[in-house]
């Protein structure tokens, strides 16, 4: 569980460890491409996600390896199709639930249409937010469903990988990462046109990862929101600071099973129902954050900023009163839950903490900004 995002840094194409990224793309292009052969060919298109996945754009190649990876798609593998079916447009939320946790005093306020842009700067944008149903006619939910494999596997070909983790959630102790094959994936996943999956020993979680980078094609399956564009007043969190990048905007996706804990700003529900805990940036001092002293071996401990550890060591899914007493004293009365169903739009502003659980295979665009 983890507070809003406060920072993305940027680096300009003129440092030293862009140069290095850009001669390890470039290395890893002519490998690919001297070696290239049909016994080869899935290796090169996964040293090529690697690219993606270390570098993203500051690759400086990311058209050109893209189209690498087509160019070897289609000479040396067996590409699928995609056709949309009459059952695609499958929209949960008709029987959304309450959350059912204990850890919260409210429920998120719903907004009973969609609010102007002016409404939103000078009214909403202080606390959180939902707009029921907000994305339901784009086409990630209608002719290009995300609930879909076989539109999944249509649109990345063979061979690609993806990075993932293991483990419902990040702050434990047997916690990894590692990279899997896209098509591997998708079948630990209850989605459309595959059998049901039987539960598994390990949860395998896509999360915090710019997937559009890899699959341009989600990218226009999604709209961006007006929001993310407006110009908001300095909120009461300080230290927050809009990403440093270009547009001042980072879109990331989440794409798991059932049971997945995670942070995630605006949040985008695409797939599946997610509850979703929220609590205001006042009471931070109540929420056990992890410090530099604290369990260094937990990738959740902030070893470089102890100012800004953003991470808390109770699970508000199921927090315990004697351990974390301050919590149930101070931050609960402050804190709300909802749970989100597909086509959902949530806001969150900077600095709140925040927590998410999957309540089916879910699928979720976040937008930082």
């Amino acid at each position: 569980m983890q507070k809003s995002k406060t920072s993305i840094s940027s680096r300009s194409a003129g440092t030293p460890l862009t140069g290095w990224m850009r001669l390890y793309t470039d290395a890893c292009l002519l490998r690919s491409l001297v070696d290239l052969s049909p016994s080869t060919s899935y290796e090169a298109i996964e040293r090529l996600d690697s690219v993606i996945i270390i570098c993203g754009i500051a690759s400086g190649r990311l058209d050109v390896i893209l189209s690498t990876i087509k160019h070897i798609q289609q000479s040396y593998c067996s590409l699928g199709s995609y056709r949309p079916r009459p059952d695609d447009n499958h929209l949960s939320g008709f029987d959304i639930p309450h959350p059912q946790m204990h850890t919260y005093k409210s429920e998120v306020f719903i907004s009973s249409d969609i609010p102007s842009l002016l409404s939103f700067q000078t009214k909403l944008s202080k606390f959180p937010f939902v707009i029921r149903g907000y994305a339901r006619n784009w086409p990630a939910l209608q002719e290009h469903p995300w609930r879909s494999a076989e539109y999944l596997r249509s649109i990345s070909g063979p061979g690609r990988v993806v990075p993932v983790e293991i483990g419902a959630d990040y702050r434990a102790k047997d916690w990894s990462q590692k990279l899997m094959k896209w098509d591997e994936f998708l079948s630990y996943l209850d989605l459309g046109e595959q059998p049901q999956q039987p539960s598994q020993n390990e949860v395998i979680y896509l999360a915090q990862h710019n997937l559009s980078l890899q699959f341009p094609q989600l990218l226009g399956d999604v709209i961006v929101p007006d929001y993310v564009y407006a110009s908001l007043d300095a909120p009461e969190y300080s230290q927050y600071s809009p990403p440093g990048n270009d547009e001042q905007l980072v879109i990331n996706m989440w794409l798991g099973p059932k049971g997945t804990l995670s942070p995630a700003h605006t949040v985008l529900q695409i797939v599946g129902q997610k509850t979703v805990w929220l609590a205001p940036p006042k009471i931070s001092a109540s929420m056990y954050a992890y410090a530099t002293n604290e369990e260094l071996h937990n990738p959740a401990a902030n070893a470089l900023e102890p100012a800004m550890s953003n991470t808390t060591s109770v699970d508000v899914f199921d927090a315990n009163l004697d351990r974390f007493p301050a919590f149930w004293s101070d931050v609960v009365p402050e804190a709300s839950a909802i749970v989100l169903a597909s086509g959902d739009l949530l806001y969150i502003p900077p600095g709140w903490w925040h927590a998410m659980r999957s309540e089916e295979t879910s699928f979720s665009v976040s937008m930082w900004f």
